[in-house]
């Protein structure tokens, strides 16, 4: 089934826990490749900010989750910082200060080929490689607003998840034909066929007979969830919760002692969400795009409730564009939402078949065949996404 090369390519990505989606990207690209391949390749995961970057900057995934907690200064770090003058800029200011460590890791990772899932792993380490490298690919996790930095020429190819990531390459000065649109990578366990619901909800312990609404808030189990949660709970909705409150610890303690007048379950960080998601009528959560991708398989409409400014204001355009669920922000609205969907199970309908329409389940294949491809592996998996 697979040709093998007379030396078994070795792949690294690079990415850094700022946020949960970069490892997670990595894991279901790496996930599909063994899927694919077997062991006829290496895979590698290399945190590159915790494990080389000098101080302060490896104590960026430690201090992420306290940096996103103030949105307002999120976004106007996002916003002065993008822009091909500002990402140049970024780059020439730093390389003095990181270049040793760039190129430390590159010469204790020999290659067939690099993968990056982070905007910071590009430029750096394109110049640190110099013009003698192996092939460098770009996996962009970010689903429509996409940072500068996402985008350095000198990359041999860029993978995006929409075609507005794509046009944001374009005009970044990417060519065209470096450029694919090939979806958000999640783990095989979220790209599965949704199954049989019953069953699911019999596995879980969660009530047939009841619409269930599944709250997440991301990895760190950021915004108004408790908010979100108390407002749905005395609306007087005849529903089962289940809210999952990620990392944050304290923040499941509290709901825990909670006196809830409908049927709630909660979670803290769980391994489950694809099974949570097929087992739901809606998901109510901030606009994380391997959130909405892993929704999208789950045939599972989309009510988002809070965003980081800057990355992820382009998400919500994606989900309204697109039909596959609504903007609410206010605890107000997000009870109207689900009333509308529940007293006309036909609206709901609709957006559950623009979810099946716009769902890209092969996408960390795909991005699998393709890394396979470029390091002479060859298998008789053909995805039509490709």
């Amino acid at each position: 089934m697979v040709d093998l090369p007379t030396k078994k390519p070795h792949m690294t990505f690079l990415f850094s826990d700022t946020g949960g989606g970069h490892r997670a990207a990595s894991e279901a690209i790496i996930e599909a490749i063994h899927c694919l391949y077997g062991d006829a390749v290496i895979t590698q995961m290399v945190d590159f900010l915790k494990d080389y970057a000098p101080p302060p900057f490896n104590h960026l995934p430690e201090v992420y989750p306290d940096l996103v907690r103030v949105p307002e200064l999120w976004g106007a770090m996002f916003d002065i910082s993008d822009g091909r003058p500002q990402a140049r800029i970024v780059t020439s200011t730093f390389w003095p200060y990181v270049r040793r460590a760039a190129r430390r890791l590159v010469r204790d990772h020999h290659s067939e080929m690099l993968v990056s899932v982070h905007p910071l792993a590009n430029s750096f380490f394109l110049k640190a490689l110099g013009k003698v490298r192996p092939p460098f690919v770009t996996v962009v996790t970010d689903m429509v607003s996409t940072h500068a930095l996402w985008f350095d020429r000198r990359a041999d190819l860029i993978l995006v998840p929409t075609e507005m990531a794509r046009q944001n390459a374009i005009h970044y000065t990417i060519s065209p034909d470096k450029v694919r649109v090939v979806g958000q990578p999640v783990s095989q366990s979220c790209s599965a066929p949704v199954g049989d619901k019953f069953m699911t909800r019999q596995q879980l312990g969660w009530p047939q007979d009841k619409k269930i609404i599944l709250l997440v808030g991301g990895g760190e189990g950021m915004g108004p969830l408790a908010e979100m949660a108390r407002a749905i709970d005395e609306s007087g909705l005849d529903v089962c919760l289940v809210i999952v409150t990620g990392r944050n610890s304290k923040l499941e303690a509290e709901l825990k002692e909670k006196t809830w007048e409908n049927t709630a379950f909660i979670y803290g960080f769980t391994r489950k969400m694809s099974d949570f998601m097929r087992a739901s009528d809606v998901i109510v959560t901030k606009a994380g795009p391997g959130t909405i991708a892993e929704a999208l398989n789950a045939e599972l409409p989309i009510i988002l409730y809070d965003k980081l400014p800057g990355q992820e204001d382009g998400n919500v355009d994606f989900v309204l564009s697109e039909k596959v669920g609504v903007w609410a922000p206010e605890p107000l609205a997000v009870v109207r939402t689900l009333t509308r969907w529940i007293c006309r199970p036909d609206e709901r309908e609709k957006v559950v078949k623009n979810c099946q329409r716009t769902a890209r389940p092969e996408a960390s294949r795909a991005i699998a065949l393709i890394l396979g491809n470029q390091v002479g592996l060859i298998t008789d998996y053909s995805p039509n996404s490709v």
